[in-house]
């Protein structure tokens, strides 16, 4: 029997600002609800290419702490330099720094951006 990995979730201190960061680097909100049964508000968000999507997670009394460097999730994109210029535009800060400089390498085009908790996003080429 095949099995499917279908989402992740990660908890989030601000909904809307987590939202609204996912959104910027391509992601779209699916669904929101504003109450889980257990009593958490949820967003689902997808990415156009991908059956796996990413859950937000917020409620009130949890306090968003993890260590440095727990996880991290990574899109795929057709031209990393395009697709990191946009990015840069709309305020979101790439690392490494001088990453540009770091393409040259044709098998090593990776970059990262930090969500508003600190998740890192990779980011990679693929073509």
């Amino acid at each position: 029997m095949p099995i499917k990995f279908l989402h992740t979730r990660i908890r989030v201190s601000n909904i809307d600002q987590s939202i609204e960061f996912y959104e910027k680097i391509g992601f779209k909100l699916t669904k929101r609800n504003d109450k889980s049964p257990a009593g958490n508000e949820l967003a689902f968000l997808e990415l156009e290419a991908s059956e796996h999507f990413l859950e937000l997670c917020y409620s009130p009394d949890y306090e968003v702490k993890f260590p440095e460097d727990l996880m991290h999730t990574c899109v795929g994109v057709e031209d990393i330099i395009e697709y990191c210029d946009q990015l840069e535009t709309q305020g979101i800060e790439i690392w490494p720094e001088e990453w540009r400089g770091k393409f040259l390498d044709e098998s090593a085009r990776m970059a990262f951006v930090t969500d508003p908790d600190g998740y890192e996003v990779e980011i990679l080429e693929r073509q």
